[in-house]
């Protein structure tokens, strides 16, 4: 790994993240093909947030966040940042005064496969994390990693530029080539669950919603009256 910060990034539509925003980290996944997840180890450190933006990529060394530091000044608002680590790591690498710098440049979020603390300051703050692990284990600033390069963070690959949506249901990350035909998808599938939520809450049963009885008698599901009768 070449120790370098990238200045100029490309950044995904803004109108399609907006999209994203509120369509939610479940139908995004959706909308993508059901890829784009990070590991569901990957929690909001409060519950409640929800975000989206285009991602600025950091990798870091394990229980080093030299190079957060390092990524602030390149963050725009609006951006996201996400830090992998170039191995497994839980210890405390983001809390209050880096998150304080981050809102400072209207960065909405941090999203990190390490360990974050703080988490009443940063809640106080109105400072968004999701992270891989909370702990108060303090790090040193003794070894260089990069600024918006390609990086794995909790299995996804996240390019910079790339949309992160982020909410109670996790982390999913939209490649930035396709975030605007993911989130015309997306708007797509959440007006057919509309029309689907209104049978289901008038009573229907999803066995017949999505035609299911046929299939279940083919695959020889058999329906006895008692117990004695299996």
């Amino acid at each position: 790994m070449k120790p370098v910060v990238v200045r100029n990034i490309q950044r995904a539509d803004a109108n399609a993240i907006g999209v994203l925003a509120a369509l939610g980290v479940s139908t995004v996944h959706e909308a993508l093909g059901r890829s784009g997840l990070m590991k569901p180890y990957m929690r909001p450190i409060w519950a409640g947030a929800s975000i989206a933006g285009p991602a600025v990529t950091v990798l870091a060394q394990p229980g080093d966040n030299w190079m957060i530091h390092v990524a602030v000044e390149q963050c725009r608002k609006g951006d996201v940042l996400v830090v992998g680590c170039t191995a497994d790591n839980t210890d405390g690498m983001f809390g209050e005064l880096l998150g304080t710098s981050l809102k400072a440049r209207g960065v909405v979020a941090l999203v990190i496969d390490a360990g974050c603390r703080d988490v009443k300051p940063l809640k106080d703050i109105g400072f968004p994390v999701w992270a891989r692990a909370i702990s108060a284990k303090g790090t040193v600033k003794a070894t260089l990693g990069a600024v918006n390069i390609p990086v794995v963070c909790a299995g996804i690959n996240v390019e910079p530029g790339d949309a992160v949506v982020a909410d109670d249901d996790g982390v999913v990350v939209v490649p930035r080539k396709l975030a605007a035909e993911v989130a015309a998808k997306g708007e797509k599938r959440h007006a057919d669950e509309d029309g689907k939520r209104r049978k289901l809450a008038a009573g229907e049963l999803g066995l017949d919603m999505y035609n299911m009885r046929e299939a279940l008698k083919k695959a020889g599901l058999v329906y006895v009256d008692n117990a004695e009768d299996v």
